[in-house]
This record gives C-alpha cells, sequence and structure tokens, in this order.
C-alpha cells in the first residue's frame, strides 16, 4: 500500500444504536471520553481549543480541535505526542441515517509509515471505539487499566 500526500490513514466506520447528539458528547466531553479512552482528559469542543490525553506517565498528550461541528463532526491533531502520532489528525464524522442509529466514520490519518505501532493503533482504535459504543448504548465502562 502507498501513502498518499498526507500519509497512511487508519479508518473505522461503525453503527452506534443512539442520537447523534449523544454519539457527540462521547467523543468530545472529556469526562465522557475518560470513560473510554484515556486516563483523564481536558478540553473544550470548539475549533482552536487544546485537548489534554492523559494515559499515564510518560503518554501525557495534547491535540489541537481542528474541525467541531456540533452533532456532526470532531477532528484533532496532535501537538505533542510520541513520533508517530505527532501531527497525524484522528476525527469522527456522525451521520443518522436511519431513526435511533448514527453511524461513525472515523480516521487517524497522517502516518509516515504502516510501521508495527500504526498497526497496533489500527488494532487498539478498533477496541476502543467498540468501548465507546458499548459506552454510548449501554453505559458500559471499561475499567482503564482493562482497555487494550
Amino acid at each position: 500500500m502507498k501513502a498518499n500526500e498526507e500519509g497512511f490513514t487508519i479508518y473505522h466506520n461503525f453503527p452506534v444504536k443512539a442520537l447523534s447528539n449523544k454519539v457527540f458528547k462521547a467523543i468530545s466531553n472529556p469526562e465522557d471520553l475518560a470513560h473510554w479512552w484515556p486516563l483523564k482528559c481536558t478540553g473544550n469542543p470548539k475549533v482552536g481549543a487544546e485537548y489534554n490525553f492523559s494515559f499515564g506517565e510518560p503518554y501525557d498528550w495534547y491535540g489541537e480541535v481542528v474541525q467541531c461541528k456540533e452533532n456532526s463532526s470532531f477532528h484533532i491533531k496532535m501537538i505533542k505526542s510520541d513520533s508517530d502520532w505527532y501531527s497525524t489528525t484522528f476525527g469522527f464524522d456522525l451521520f443518522e441515517k436511519e431513526s435511533g442509529v448514527t453511524w461513525v466514520h472515523f480516521f487517524h490519518k497522517g502516518w509516515a509509515e504502516q510501521n508495527s505501532h500504526f498497526k497496533h493503533s489500527s488494532y487498539c482504535w478498533a477496541l476502543l471505539l467498540n468501548g465507546l459504543k458499548n459506552y454510548v448504548e449501554k453505559g458500559i465502562i471499561i475499567p482503564f487499566e482493562e482497555r487494550n
């Protein structure tokens, strides 16, 4: 596989049995994010705002919101992280295609190479996004220590 001008990209699309406003809150509100992804999180869902994603030492990462459309899209560009994630952008685009179901189109673009970290991150995103789905649909919170 050859990278495009933006590098390599991870994609995951999946349905969530909830309205887009509930999904948007789970992907953009720091308290909700901490229920399915980082250990701790701070930030404000608006373009230009900075988010802190803390996974415990030494993983204290930062990203900047580059797109935020309420109940529709939320994209973050990494500004402080490890070298593989630095300058990559991940995001969520939400589509209500049927009553009570929101399709999440997730991407994580800008990877310089398809190294082992890229492949591991794709796998981890799949697990975490399933955690997002279960959190929104069923209120399930997996303890941080048990998230792979």
